[in-house]
């Protein structure tokens, strides 16, 4: 590669990789004199990088964001981290299979054989979590809309229909956009949410982003509200546990089993599992329901020690009560067990 060349390519590098650059020290970096550096920014330029000069004691230079997408250079690291990324698109249900697995046929197809073989022996294979019913995709024009919402604290306005066509409900009435504040925009269980003050219930919502249109223009700008519990995580962990935004589960009660710690352990999620001896385990544990956390613990086997709450006991005798019906009616009317 010719030496202009090969240094236009390390000024591109360099300039990528932070924001300002004082031109003495890309001078220093690139081991040429400043008036070679100005030289090559003003060849980058014309090959479409949008390179703006800033003034001071240490003047230098800055890749801009421009009205195109000029060629980019990665390192060997972001190169691979590119094409995982690419890779596991493929089930973001954000509208961009197709054009992910574009992208990953052309950085493929200019890496460096090295890269490549690291590539070609990483194979990742996405797959989706099994569903009865396919997840919902999304259009990115309505994701890149809600995203735009979000970074300029601007009120939204969008029609939000469960099971019916945009603004309309399901007896056929025309129904008025919500207008909220958006905060967050997320993914959850393979799904995208929008997470927003409502400013006419004047309450937090969780939005599914696959049933929202939005309206343009946006609204004025807005101060963000404090969200609940301080961090989305734990709003969105207490919302779909049915708690609000405290992020804990409605339902939650603590056994003794007589397990080892390690057995049970690797089967409670979020579950906080107490050794208390070679065979007996503390285990305290949440679910949406006293009847759900029973069976859910009912499924080790071992025995059981309710230590509370009177619920969860409660639970436990109306499982025992159904699974005895069940089991009367098996050996009285139903086939032979083989």
């Amino acid at each position: 590669m010719p030496k202009t060349s090969a240094r236009l390519l390390s000024l591109l590098s360099l300039l990528q990789a932070r924001r300002d650059w004082p031109g003495a020290l890309l001078a220093e970096r690139l081991d040429v004199s400043p008036r070679t550096v100005r030289r090559d920014v003003d060849r980058l330029r014309e090959l479409g990088y949008p390179i703006t000069a800033f003034k001071g004691p240490d003047g230098g230079y800055r890749l801009d964001a421009g009205t195109e997408l000029p060629p980019l250079l990665f390192d060997d690291e972001q190169a691979v981290a590119l094409a995982i990324a690419l890779q596991i698109a493929t089930t973001a249900g954000a509208g961009i299979e197709e054009a992910a697995v574009r992208a990953l046929n052309t950085v493929r197809q200019v890496m460096p054989a090295r890269l490549r073989r690291r590539i070609d022996t990483l194979q990742v294979t996405a797959v989706e979590r099994p569903s009865i019913r396919p997840e919902p995709q999304v259009d990115s024009r309505v994701l890149m809309a809600l995203s735009a919402a979000v970074h300029a604290c601007e009120v939204l306005r969008f029609d939000y229909a469960p099971a019916s066509p945009p603004g309309v409900d399901d007896n056929g009435v025309r129904t008025p956009p919500r207008r909220v504040q958006p905060h967050h925009l997320v993914t959850w269980g393979g799904r995208w949410y929008l997470v927003a003050w409502d400013l006419d219930r004047e309450d937090w919502r969780t939005f599914r982003a696959d049933r929202i249109t939005p309206r343009t223009p946006t609204g004025p700008r807005f101060s963000p509200h404090e969200l609940p519990g301080g961090e989305v995580a734990a709003f969105l962990a207490g919302r779909f546990r049915g708690s609000g935004g405290s992020g804990d589960w409605p339902c939650r009660g603590e056994v003794i089993l007589d397990l080892p710690a390690a057995a049970v352990s690797g089967y409670t999620r979020d579950g906080v599992v107490e050794e208390l001896g070679p065979d007996r385990c503390r285990l305290v544990l949440g679910s949406w329901s006293w009847t759900g956390l029973a069976a859910t613990i009912g499924r080790f086997d071992a025995d059981i020690e309710v230590v509370g709450p009177a619920e969860l006991k409660q639970a436990f005798a109306h499982l025992a009560g159904r699974y005895t019906r069940a089991a009367t009616d098996v050996r009285g009317s139903g086939p032979a067990l083989m």
